[in-house]
């Protein structure tokens, strides 16, 4: 997932006071300006959140819960306005925007609703040689959590790590996307209409230089979204202050088309998967490997769906602008790179690439080694590539750095999930494209290049959480071995034991 500015970019300080436009990547209109906080802000935002973080954690799971619920019904009952907005700073048209938003208060929810059932203290088995004594596992809240969110989903994906370490007991300091800091503001006029004195959720507006005094300000832990390069500078800046990092990062998604696939299905969802959002989803539909037999019906009704897809700025286009206008630079010369080694663009090419738009293109007969497979696009682009059977769809889907989704088409649930397993990904669908991005109750993430750590469902709950183990002795052990005097009868029924029980 692209980020677009790092928190390592060199730039010289920002004087107080200086300020940001939000734009309408429509048309490039102004749409506000927002203040850029300096290391001293965000130093004040992070000590306001640790007096707010003691509060929320002394309301328990019920208090928590019932916090939550109410701040969803907030959100939820002006959610047209929210869309709007995201509308505006991202350029999504209006129902991509309303969909985003239903899918983040479902994870609201789930986590407001499940907390208690995930991370309440709960006894587990002491083990026959610790007999004596009681052992409980809890989960407590790290403290305050810095997430740093993405542009492209500017209410889902963040909302998948704040829901949840909210719901863990943590205040949060949020700092947007600089080009979606008004998603970010309004959702933090919506938790301040309801507290308006306990600052367990705030917003921190600005540039890279910003996202930076974040990740070292001393929070307890940093949820990033963006792409693996930036994460990588992330984690370096973390690393001063030994902060621990969960990354979602990039992805190269492949969707796999067995030769009895319901082709109109897995059309339907090849156009959406890559073509969704202008193709500007990290867990999107990159490359497509068919196989041989249905490989020319596919492309073809694929072509033919795609033909009919319209970008533009009204809310019936089909997809909306790139957002981040040096995106469009990278989706050119990938367009490029395949064709200059051999591929062929079955719908659109070169003269796709627009100022502010890229209509939709689709490249066939692509080299592996080409840019267009090996690198993230992040555009409304993909790639159809034909394999001769599932075995080298599910070697060549594994063969990049990348491991964050995936999906699969059969008509045989089974051979689909056995097909699944081998995928090298942290998730993906059978017969469906992101399937596993609108249930709250699958940790979402990836591996390699795509990052490391889970938010969403129980996982996402305990990655912004702290384990503790704790012991209550019930009883004297009836052999005393944690003593510098042991007697010659206790080591002896020891190892009788360890023999008796483990040696055999």
């Amino acid at each position: 997932m692209t980020q677009e500015l790092t928190p390592t970019d060199t730039q010289p300080p920002t004087p107080p006071g200086e300020t940001f436009a939000s734009l309408d990547p429509r048309n490039g209109s102004v749409l506000a300006e927002y203040p850029i906080a300096g290391a001293a802000d965000v130093a004040a935002a992070v000590d306001r959140a640790r007096s707010a973080a003691r509060w929320w954690a002394d309301q328990g799971f019920r208090g928590r819960r019932d916090w939550l619920l109410e701040f969803k019904k907030a959100v939820a009952a002006d959610a047209e306005s929210l869309a709007a907005l995201v509308s505006a700073e991202t350029g999504k048209p209006r129902g991509d925007a309303f969909l985003e938003v239903m899918l983040a208060i479902e994870h609201l929810d789930w986590a407001a609703r499940n907390a208690r059932k995930v991370l309440r203290p709960r006894g587990v088995p002491s083990g026959l040689a610790s007999a004596n004594q009681r052992a409980t596992l809890e989960y407590q809240p790290l403290g305050v959590i810095g997430v740093i969110g993405p542009w492209n989903y500017p209410v889902y994906t963040p909302m998948g790590s704040i829901s949840y370490a909210l719901a863990a007991g943590n205040a949060v300091v949020f700092k947007p996307s600089e080009l979606t800091p008004g998603v970010g503001k309004w959702l933090e006029e919506k938790w301040n209409a309801l507290a308006p004195t306990q600052p367990v959720f705030q917003v921190i507006t600005g540039l890279g230089e910003t996202g930076a005094a974040l990740a070292r300000s001393g929070v307890d832990k940093i949820a990033f979204t963006g792409s693996g390069a930036t994460a990588r500078k992330v984690m370096a800046v973390c690393a001063e202050t030994l902060t621990p990092l969960v990354a979602e990062c990039g992805g190269k998604d492949a969707m796999i088309v067995a030769e009895d696939a319901d082709l109109d299905k897995a059309v339907e969802m090849a156009a959406f998967g890559a073509f969704g959002n202008a193709g500007q989803t990290c867990a999107g539909v990159e490359r497509i490997y068919v196989v041989d037999s249905v490989y020319r019906q596919f492309l073809d009704k694929l072509t033919a769906t795609i033909e009919r897809v319209r970008p533009g700025g009204s809310d019936d286009a089909s997809y909306g602008p790139m957002t981040l206008p040096r995106q469009i630079d990278i989706v050119r010369g990938q367009i490029d790179d395949a064709l200059g080694h051999g591929a062929r663009a079955v719908v659109g090419g070169r003269e796709s690439v627009h100022d502010r738009y890229v209509d939709p293109v689709i490249l066939t007969d692509v080299p592996e080694r080409s840019s267009a497979v090996c690198e993230e696009t992040f555009g409304p682009t993909v790639v159809v590539n034909k394999v001769r059977d599932l075995d080298e769809a599910v070697e060549r889907a594994n063969a990049t750095d990348y491991g964050l989704g995936a999906s699969v088409f059969t008509k045989d649930r089974a051979r689909g999930r056995k097909i699944a397993d081998r995928l090298r990904t942290g998730m993906v669908s059978v017969n469906s494209v992101l399937g596993f991005a609108g249930i709250p109750s699958l940790p979402f993430g990836g591996i390699g290049e795509s990052g490391f750590g889970r938010i969403h469902g129980a996982d996402g709950l305990r990655e912004f959480s702290r384990p503790k183990s704790v012991t209550v002795e019930k009883f004297r052990a009836p052999l005393n071995l944690l003593t510098l005097e042991r007697s010659a009868r206790d080591m002896k029924i020891a190892a009788w034991m360890l023999r008796t029980r483990h040696g055999r």
